[in-house]
């Protein structure tokens, strides 16, 4: 097992998924009819319909469909005849979150043996009613046939005497099939959520409703900790048809300190009521806390060796620094980042029948329920939480912070409350991106050989703040938050590697840090393939084959079974055929560039094998940066659902590149500055470039996709710039005052 991450991490998540269920999308709470239920995962009725159970998020990735696509092409089902179900938060689903791009890595095994053990079951029923050997039959789509007879599932499954369940042991035995035997992965699909989410059927958080509710919106206080509500004044709202009253919460978990909601009879009414409600707050010293500060005390954490965590601590480091011809150094630092997703969070709860009901889009539903828990003062399986679809997940919804308001104000007025943020409700409470601030040092022995390098990264720590149980240990004991430094560990040979993870403790007190999509590696990576083309560069090298002699797969970077076969040097064929898809490396007009940057995504143990190169055009008056053009190349193991994988890709691609150019928030005064699309702005329609996606044809097993795109296109943009006009950025987002300014330097 890698030795950069830490087992426990790792061996939880995939029990705590081996005790839970598949996915896919029907209406929330739809059940199927009682039939052959080998496993949790599936269910086979007397008509043939195979209803697969899902517990991951649909937030737009079409996770459902991949799922049972697997499930389907090892039980050689007829996809016309399989249903998807997303399940809701009962215990016998076992652990359930959506992120990480985990949902198709963790969940293929599993539903591989889950989908063989039905048709092997299948098959030796169906041998049975045919009096025929098993060993002579054959199951496909639906049927199984022996010569020239044939019987359907579902009739198998009306006949009986199949075999009830299979034990957990039974199911890790089961052969999967070769490759070469798929007829349903790798082939192209429509995605079942598509008719639902665009004729309306399609259930989202907002549309959620029920008999006698009441709606509330925010008051959302200075500082998202510490803050005190001292009065209450409504007078003004009293005017607004409509309005019933402002309600103080309290909330025993302290999610939510300081919280005052606002309800009516509409969301319209407790919206202009809210407006008028005066809350005056005690609040803490965080209510004075810029960016600023939040990053000159990074820089301070920084510099003090003994901060942080060692999550890889090589011998020989400062033995290589000490005798090098020649050493590089270079400081990255990004700013925070909101997800922005399109439906603002929102949340309906009330109490029917002894249990709390939480109807709201969630991604993570086993770290929020222990939380609900204590603030409704009730055992979690007094609590359940309904499925919906996100309109937009990218890690905000994994922190479900947003239905503690609406449960308690449920609690206290003793009927359903239908709790919807405003856009700015949203961003003000959004547990956004931390800032961050990287140091990254490299030492080069004779010829230019690196010997020796250094990472230290230091951020908020989101997983510190909300799930410290998933947090491992360094190599010198010290516990670190892996998605803030994944990333950092990389592939390449580099001789004695160090790299460290520093906590910014201020900006895990002044706000709330969160999972953004891709995590980590959103600021590490644009370190580290920042930094590799300054390392080139300083060496006089080719940025390509500079990596390329790194991507060795020697030692560590071999790479080992089950997801990271082939290692570095897989890393290193998707580099090559980018820099080749692109033309790196040929003549381009005046002022204009190409950059790559490549990575293996998230974590080591399932990496995603990924390159970028950008071309640029820069305006050398203006400091406009231009995007042209993105080649990516990936190799993430087989490919389940085609089209979902695209999609996936595409997004993430642009998200990176929003990330690079467009979307930077100011965290001032306790608060984050921008509140709207007037003042935060994304990428625009206007500005996306040419994509060029190319999948690698591989038998390996599939690793995750909606991540590793994110990372690579930054660093690409950057080292785009500087190939263009030879300017170095080093700060997230390039904007153009900051390229004049490195065009000054040149």
């Amino acid at each position: 097992m890698n030795k950069l991450l830490a087992p426990s991490r790792r061996g939880f998540m995939i029990a705590a998924t081996a005790a839970g269920a598949v996915f896919g999308f029907v209406t929330p709470g739809a059940a199927a009819e009682a039939g052959f239920e080998p496993t949790v995962w599936y269910s086979i009725d007397p008509q043939g319909i195979v209803t697969v159970n899902v517990i991951r998020a649909e937030m737009g990735q079409h996770v459902g469909t991949a799922i049972a696509r697997i499930v389907a092409d090892e039980l050689e089902a007829d996809w016309d005849k399989v249903r998807i179900v997303s399940v809701d938060s009962d215990p016998k689903w076992g652990y359930m979150v959506t992120g990480g791009s985990w949902s198709v890595w963790q969940s293929y095994p599993l539903m591989s043996q889950a989908g063989a053990a039905g048709r092997i079951a299948l098959i030796e029923a169906g041998a049975k009613l045919l009096g025929a050997d098993p060993k002579a039959c054959v199951a496909r789509k639906g049927m199984v046939t022996a010569g020239d007879k044939s019987v359907s599932y579902g009739d198998i499954v009306a006949k009986g005497g199949l075999k009830a369940a299979f034990t957990e042991a039974e199911l890790k035995a089961m052969p999967i099939k070769p490759p070469s035997e798929r007829r349903l992965i790798g082939r192209e699909t429509q995605a079942r959520d598509i008719p639902d989410k665009t004729n309306g059927k399609g259930l989202y958080g907002l549309d959620a409703v029920v008999p006698g509710m009441v709606y509330a919106r925010p008051k959302i206080p200075p500082t998202r900790n510490e803050s005190k509500v001292v009065s209450v004044d409504d007078s003004a709202a009293k005017a607004v048809p409509g309005y019933q009253r402002s309600l103080t919460l309290d909330d025993p978990s302290g999610t939510v300190p300081g919280w005052v909601v606002v309800v009516a009879d509409s969301f319209v009414a407790a919206d202009r009521a809210a407006e008028l409600v005066k809350v005056t707050w005690a609040n803490g010293d965080t209510a004075k806390i810029s960016e600023a500060d939040l990053q000159a005390h990074a820089a301070k954490l920084i510099a003090d060796p003994k901060a942080g965590a060692m999550v890889l601590n090589d011998a020989g480091v400062d033995a290589a620094f000490g005798a090098a011809k020649s050493t590089l150094e270079a400081t990255y630092t990004t700013a925070s980042v909101l997800h922005f997703q399109m439906e603002p969070v929102n949340a309906l709860a009330f109490e029917k029948d002894g249990v709390f009901e939480i109807h709201t889009g969630n991604q993570w539903q086993s770290l929020i329920l222990p939380t609900l828990a204590k603030a409704l003062g009730r055992p979690e399986d007094k609590i359940v939480m309904r499925t919906y679809l996100l309109g937009g997940g990218f890690g905000r919804r994994l922190n479900g912070d947003y239905a503690v308001p609406a449960a308690l104000a449920a609690k206290a007025l003793g009927k359903p409350v239908k709790l919807v943020f405003t856009r700015a409700d949203d961003t003000l409470f959004d547990s956004f991106r931390s800032p961050s601030i990287q140091k990254v040092r490299m030492a080069f022995g004779d010829g230019g050989a690196v010997s020796a390098m250094e990472h230290h990264a230091c951020a908020g720590w989101p997983t510190l703040v909300m799930a410290p149980f998933f947090m491992p240990k360094g190599v010198d004991g010290a516990a670190y938050d892996p998605f803030a430094i994944n990333g950092a560990n990389h592939w390449y040979t580099v001789g004695a590697h160090r790299v460290r993870a520093v906590s910014n403790d201020l900006a895990n007190r002044a706000f709330r840090p969160g999972w953004l999509r891709s995590v980590g590696p959103g600021w590490t990576n644009w370190a580290v393939e920042s930094f590799m083309d300054e390392a080139a560069h300083a060496q006089k090298a080719d940025p390509l084959a500079f990596r390329l002699k790194l991507l060795d797969g020697a030692g560590r970077n071999a790479g080992a079974p089950p997801s990271a076969v082939g290692g570095a040097k897989r890393q290193a064929a998707v580099l090559a055929r980018v820099a080749k898809s692109a033309g790196f490396g040929g003549k381009l007009p005046k002022d204009t560039g190409i950059g790559l940057a490549t990575t293996f995504g998230q974590e080591r143990d399932m990496p995603t094998w990924i390159a970028c190169a950008a071309r640029v055009r820069v305006d050398r008056k203006s400091g406009e940066v231009k995007v042209e053009s993105l080649h990516l190349a990936v190799d993430a193991g087989a490919v389940v659902h085609p089209d979902g994988a695209l999609a996936q890709m595409e997004g993430a691609a642009l998200w990176g590149m929003s990330l690079a150019l467009f979307e930077g928030a100011t965290f001032a005064n306790g608060q984050i500055a921008e509140t709207n699309l007037d003042s935060y702005t994304p990428l625009r329609m206007a500005d996306v470039p040419e994509l060029h996606i190319d999948f690698v044809e591989s038998p390996e097993p599939p690793v995750g996709l909606g991540e590793p795109a994110t990372t690579v296109v930054g660093p690409a943009i950057g080292n785009a710039i500087f190939a263009a006009v030879g300017a170095r950025v080093r700060h997230l987002p390039i904007r153009p005052d900051a390229v004049l300014a490195a065009l000054k330097t040149t």
